[in-house]
Formats: structure tokens, sequence, C-alpha cells
């Protein structure tokens, strides 16, 4: 049953009004008409996908099934799933280090003679 905008309005406020006072600051800050106590949550890691159409979690299982990390420890797998999720993200942080790595794969590739595109 959806709501009419009088008792969406009329729950913002009790909403509002059931929160503590530092919250209260907060979001006056940001401003109280921009708030939205119904805003649908965002989709959940486990949903998004990349230009792949994969999830991360299939990503991340592919990378680790393609290769032998036993001899890597906990923040090798912590490393790989956190630029997992800034690339899928678009995170600028992310795409830098990941730009980084593949051109520091082919520079080393080029100077031991093997040729490598970008």
């Amino acid at each position: 049953m959806a709501l009419t905008d009088q008792e969406k309005n009329v729950l913002k406020q009790a909403i509002f009004d059931g929160m503590s006072q530092r919250r209260q600051e907060h979001i006056l800050k940001k401003g109280y008409d921009n708030w939205n106590p119904f805003e649908e949550p965002k989709d959940p890691l486990d949903i998004r996908m990349d230009r792949s159409k994969r999830t991360m979690n299939e990503l991340v299982r592919e990378f680790f099934q393609s290769r032998d990390t036993s001899g890597h420890g906990h923040d090798y797998r912590k490393g790989a799933l956190e630029i997992c999720l800034g690339i899928i993200n678009e995170d600028e942080r992310y795409i830098g280090m990941f730009d980084f790595a593949n051109w520091y794969r082919n520079l080393l590739a080029r100077e031991e003679g093997g040729e490598q595109e970008e």
C-alpha cells in the first residue's frame, strides 16, 4: 500500500523526532528537505556487476581458481578483493592502481625482451 505525500511527511517527521539530537543536527546540516528516510538501499555488493557482466564474487572466484595462491596469505586475498570492488565501483584510486600495475608489467616485459601489448 503506497503512502500519500501527507502520510510520508508525518512519518518522516516522526522518524526525525525519534532520532538523537546529534543525528538530527547531521540531517539538518545537509538539509531536512533533502533527507529521504524512505530511500531504497543501494545494490548489495554481491549483485553489482562489472563490464563483463560478472559479480564481484564471480570475478574473485575465477581469479583465485586461475592461479596457485598457496604461497600467499590473507593480505593477498584481501588485496584482490579490495581492488576488485574498487574497479567495479569505478573508484579512481583503484583504477590508478590497476593502470599502474599493467604499465609496470609491460615495462618489465619490454626490458626483459618480451613485448606485451597494453
